[in-house]
């Protein structure tokens, strides 16, 4: 009796293009980039462009998916922010995942508290409560100086970055530290939005009478979006005060830095995970490709103010091309270009 074998290519589970892609770029992250950069690259581009990324991702979430419009993110960064400083001063006991975590569901839970406008109103209406949101957490930071450890100026200084005695305190540690944050986070967003409740999201965004006559129930599901994007986004929050900037005050997490996150949504495409590193990829890279041809063009008298004006222009003319040309956002430019670059069958 002749022995059964199974197929190789049945046996073996088959990575996609994009499979490969992601493979490919955490084996450069964790495997290249450690070696190779310094660290300005660290300090100056790489993490500040994970913790952007990781708060588009969480607002791309309620945005994108969810349909429901906030100009609160900033806020619920800060809320992650000043948690697990708190958290971490308060219960130095806490290992530092545990406090990251809880930090979260406390943004979590001001994200619940903000969404329950969303019960009852909807688009420019809805944004404009959020608007309210960010401005009464900058109104209780300045207020209660009991959050930032009594500190005058409300300026707090991120703790020791040690996880199970390891230290993350140079810049590539607080970059490999970022790195792993955000790729579990993001592993996560991708799981959520493949499944049911994703699925729910994107019914409630197109049409909430249709997803209540197919049995969603559009309330839990908005507040479960504004809970979700709001936990992603306090995170981002503690990355962004305890490994890229290593002290903050409340006026860094202003109206400014929401659309700021807003606009890395808008650029790099609603409705998916990678527009958010996208987005991020080039808010971050921008000002220094303006600040390299400023400086070569006018040289001297290409000052910080001149930068910052340039920036808000380029910044400006892109968000209306990218809403009139291309509403997608640089996802589907990248799509398109490698349907191009791909040998036709």
């Amino acid at each position: 009796m002749a022995a059964t074998s199974t197929p190789l290519d049945k046996s073996l589970p088959r990575l996609s293009a994009k499979g490969i892609g992601v493979v490919l770029l955490l084996t450069i992250a964790y495997g290249i980039v450690p070696l190779v950069g310094s660290s300005y690259p660290y300090e100056a581009i790489l993490t500040p462009f994970l913790a952007l990324s990781l708060a588009a991702l969480g607002l791309n979430l309620l945005t994108g998916y969810a349909g429901q419009l906030s100009l609160g993110s900033s806020a619920f960064m800060a809320v992650g922010a000043y948690a697990a400083f708190n958290l971490s001063l308060r219960l130095p006991f806490l290992p530092l995942p545990a406090t990251i975590v809880l930090a979260g569901l406390v943004a979590a839970l001001a994200g619940l508290v903000a969404g329950l406008p969303a019960l009852r109103l909807r688009g420019f209406y809805l944004a404009v409560s959020t608007l309210a949101v960010q401005f009464f957490v900058a109104w209780v930071l300045n207020r209660f100086s009991w959050l930032s450890n009594d500190s005058p100026s409300g300026v707090i200084s991120a703790p020791p970055l040690v996880v199970g005695g390891l230290s993350f305190e140079d810049a590539r540690g607080r970059y490999l530290f970022s790195l792993t944050v955000v790729a579990l986070l993001t592993v996560l967003a991708w799981r959520l939005v493949t499944s049911p409740t994703g699925r729910s999201f994107v019914a409630v965004r197109d049409n909430e009478t249709a997803a209540r006559v197919i049995g969603v129930k559009v309330a839990r599901t908005k507040l479960l979006a504004f809970g979700l994007s709001s936990f992603i986004i306090g995170v981002a929050g503690v990355l962004w005060a305890f490994a890229y900037l290593r002290t903050v005050e409340p006026a860094g997490f202003n109206l400014d830095r929401s659309f700021q996150i807003l606009f890395i949504v808008i650029i790099g495409g609603l409705g998916t995970l990678r527009g958010a590193f996208l987005g991020a990829g080039l808010i971050v890279v921008l000002p220094l490709l303006l600040s390299r041809f400023g400086a070569a063009l006018l040289g001297d008298g290409f000052d910080s103010g001149t930068l910052e004006m340039c920036q808000r222009i380029v910044l400006g003319i892109l968000i209306v091309a990218f809403l009139i040309r291309e509403p997608a956002g640089l996802s589907a430019l990248l799509d398109r270009a490698v349907r191009r670059l791909r040998p036709s069958a």
